[in-house]
């Protein structure tokens, strides 16, 4: 696993709903080497441990990835509080990132905060893509106009109907994998959600790949901070989401 340690700078923050913030970061050695579905190790100013961000954006050309974040607690807050043109300390790109290679046509379900991950998926795929993205209400939504311009269809789902589709992913998702007979479905989302997405695809018979979200450590396999239960040739073992994951084959793991 090829990654690098470095202080970087941060060209453009946004706002993008209440305590989520999008930063686009000057990297062009980690853009080089960055694929969907890998993460950042971020160090906030004063914390010993790093926070673990999924890669939202990756532009070659420019030599910038972009990660979007939710306010989630001292860490997280101190890294909101950083400007452009601050320099961030970050590691990567690190992980196991989405099988792309010979998938034609993909559906993409994001949950919540899980849901940035799924873009540069979505620029890959554009026209031939589906992404179903599924929040708690309409002010929670994030990226929708981004996902538009990759020419995917965008099927937004909240809650309690504020916005888009009212209801949980899997009902569009069972009428999207009926419709378009995807090559893979790939989701980042709660457990819960990833759930229901690997049974709704295991019932179908479509390929799946989950990204999964857990606190770690290091950030490349060196503790046990993030282990968690899969299984390979119908043996159980314990595998480590920074480094076999963050993605791994949906019927790999045991719920």
């Amino acid at each position: 696993m090829k990654y690098t340690q470095g202080k970087y700078i941060i060209t453009e923050k946004q706002a993008i709903a209440r305590e989520i913030y999008s930063l686009t970061i000057s990297c062009p050695e980690v853009a080089a080497a960055a694929q969907p579905g890998q993460f950042v190790h971020i160090r906030a100013n004063g914390f010993t441990l790093r926070r673990p961000i999924s890669i939202c954006g990756i532009d070659r050309e420019k030599g910038t990835l972009r990660i979007v974040f939710e306010i989630r607690g001292e860490g997280t807050a101190e890294i909101a509080r950083l400007n452009t043109g601050d320099l961030i300390d970050m590691l990567a790109p690190l992980g196991h990132g989405f099988t792309t290679e010979g998938i034609g046509k993909a559906i993409m379900v994001g949950g919540g905060i899980g849901t940035p991950p799924m873009l540069p998926l979505a620029q890959i795929f554009g026209k031939n893509g589906t992404v179903i993205a599924g929040f708690r209400n309409a002010a929670a939504v994030i990226l929708q106009d981004d996902f538009r311009k990759t020419g995917a269809d965008v099927v937004p789902c909240t809650d309690d109907g504020s916005y888009g589709w009212h209801g949980l992913v899997t009902e569009p998702l069972a009428a999207a994998i009926e419709r378009d007979k995807p090559d893979a479905v790939f989701a980042c989302g709660p457990m819960p959600m990833l759930k229901g997405v690997a049974k709704v695809c295991a019932d179908a018979g479509v390929y799946c790949e989950i990204s999964l979200e857990e606190r770690m450590a290091c950030g490349i396999g060196a503790c046990l901070g993030c282990a968690c239960r899969t299984k390979r040739n119908d043996e159980e073992y314990f595998a480590h989401v920074c480094k076999d994951g963050p993605v791994f084959k949906a019927e790999e793991v045991i719920w």
